[in-house]
């Protein structure tokens, strides 16, 4: 790709985190546009569909957030690598309004363009429960799977107006579940 169509690219996607952010992934493509001073065949030929615009953008999340649990692996201990990763995951989902929901679809969705990062988010941060659950600081009645719908619970708590003031101390409450050593004293 040119360095000037990367550049046009890179702001489309900047642009549209911010709209998303604040209109969720349903704001218009027109929107998007307008806000990046582009007309809408310039969106549509980077991003022909609404999928590939969400794809590019919350696939670089989920890629950021995959390498996130690879370092936190060895640089931190097993529950504060596992804390910090899940706060840091859910804090990232909510920013984009919805996209719990298109998480949660394309991890079930083999033929979404999501399918591919959602399965290595939800893996990287099984890895960091399985190291947590071998160091007796996180409970072993969990898995990956429901430490990706634990991400998606607590980012949909932190996408709704009337719930979101209660979203840190219930993500305490959580995280505090998730590192109760079954080992009995």
């Amino acid at each position: 790709m040119r360095a000037d169509a990367r550049k046009n690219r890179d702001h489309l996607l900047a642009v549209a985190g911010t709209a998303i952010a604040e209109q969720g992934v349903d704001v218009a493509l027109r929107d998007i546009a307008r806000r990046a001073d582009v007309g809408l065949a310039t969106l549509l030929r980077h991003f022909p569909t609404r999928e590939a615009l969400l794809d590019a953008l919350l696939r670089t999340g989920f890629d950021e957030l995959t390498a996130q649990a690879c370092a936190l692996e060895t640089s931190s201990t097993p529950g504060d690598a596992l804390v910090s990763w899940l706060r840091d995951a859910v804090a990232w989902t909510t920013r984009y309004r919805g996209a719990t929901a298109l998480m949660a679809a394309a991890i079930q969705d083999t033929e979404s363009a999501l399918h591919a990062s959602c399965v290595a988010l939800r893996a990287a941060g099984a890895r960091l429960l399985t190291r947590a659950q071998a160091a007796d600081v996180a409970r072993n009645d969990i898995d990956g799977a429901d430490l990706f719908a634990l991400v998606a619970m607590l980012a949909w708590l932190g996408d709704q107006p009337a719930l979101a003031p209660r979203a840190d101390r219930l993500f305490d409450v959580v995280s505090g579940a998730v590192l109760q050593s079954t080992t009995t004293p």
